[in-house]
């Protein structure tokens, strides 16, 4: 009687596989009950009972094929995975991906579970613990629409506050230097700022005192929002010391100043009032930048001193004469006239 031809043994990640599904020593293809297959659900993050088992699989289709399940869910588990991380902090990223609120960003969940970084807010916030719930998409109180739009209405809050807090942090002011990049914010509408990103900012470190402003860094100016949607954020929730800080911490942001300022003209003459005020300007401007250099105070140079100099062509320029003997100043009087006095 012959004997039986022998069968080939499987290799490698195969050999591994085909251990886990054998379960006796009648060969690497050997069928086993679904309550045999212990090592499954640790090595590929699957159950072994419940909807998903895959016990009754190799029962029924067999072992080659269940093989060929069970590198399915291998490649599938890092997107399980990825999801249920998106899930867990799913109310977060619905919050700062709709409308209106792309000025925010979305505020890790270390830092939001961390007590310390909310001290204080229980007294700013109403239904302060089922707010931060929602927050941390734990929320599961049975209410009727009116609480439900209530509590809703805090956890908005209580996110903006957090928010003013976390984007003075190391990695809150990464992500706004990020979308601050990316003129997310919008851009200066003043004409000579050339289109120069704006951050958003608070007048007050209050809330419902003052709404968000836009500051541009370049004519160090603030602005309203273009859009009327963000017109009603509170300017609370980005705080009245953010932009200083990310210039502070980032000193290679800071743009250079420019004199340059618009000059009105009538049949291509200057303005006389105007342009008596503005060569008194850049009088001013000339002696306090002289004193800072005689101080050895860094960064006191303009653009114009490098040669950007403005085209007067264009209606910009940088006001006519810088300095001399004769300063002349203009002095407001009345209701509003203005009077050159030469010294």
């Amino acid at each position: 009687m012959s004997s039986p031809e022998p069968v080939d043994q499987p290799s490698g990640a195969a050999a591994q596989i085909t251990s886990i599904v054998s379960t006796d020593d009648s060969g690497p293809y050997s069928t086993a009950p679904s309550n045999a297959i212990g090592p499954i659900p640790s090595i590929a993050g699957i159950h072994a009972t419940g909807p998903y088992a895959i016990g009754p699989w190799i029962e029924r289709v067999g072992p080659p094929k269940s093989l060929l399940l069970l590198f399915a869910m291998l490649i599938l588990r890092p997107f399980q995975e990825e999801h249920q991380n998106n899930k867990a902090n799913s109310h977060t990223r619905q919050f700062v991906s709709s409308r209106g609120n792309e000025y925010f960003c979305e505020i890790d969940e270390e830092y939001l579970t961390d007590r310390f970084n909310l001290t204080g807010l229980n007294t700013e916030v109403h239904y302060y613990q089922h707010a931060l719930d929602l927050v941390n998409d734990v929320f599961d109180l049975d209410c009727d629409d009116e609480m439900r739009e209530a509590i809703e209405k805090s956890a908005r809050h209580l996110y903006g506050l957090v928010h003013a807090r976390y984007i003075v942090t190391t990695r809150g002011l990464a992500k706004m230097l990020d979308k601050y990049k990316k003129a997310d914010f919008g851009k200066c509408p003043r004409v000579i700022c050339d289109s120069h990103p704006l951050l958003p900012m608070g007048q007050s470190d209050m809330p419902h005192q003052k709404a968000v402003k836009m500051y541009c860094a370049k004519c160090e100016d603030i602005y309203n929002p273009k859009a009327t949607r963000h017109a009603t954020i509170d300017g609370a929730y980005f705080g009245s010391s953010f932009h200083n800080i990310l210039f502070q911490v980032y000193p290679a942001l800071i743009p250079e100043k420019s004199r340059a300022r618009y000059m009105p003209r009538v049949f291509g003459f200057k303005v006389h009032v105007a342009a008596a005020l503005a060569r008194w300007q850049d009088a001013v401007r000339l002696e306090q930048q002289r004193g800072l250099r005689e101080a050895g105070v860094e960064n006191a140079a303009f653009l114009e001193d490098e040669g950007a100099v403005a085209d007067e062509e264009d209606g910009f320029g940088q006001g006519g004469d810088e300095g001399g003997e004769d300063v002349e100043r203009v002095a407001a009087e009345g209701d509003g006239a203005m009077e050159v006095v030469k010294e």
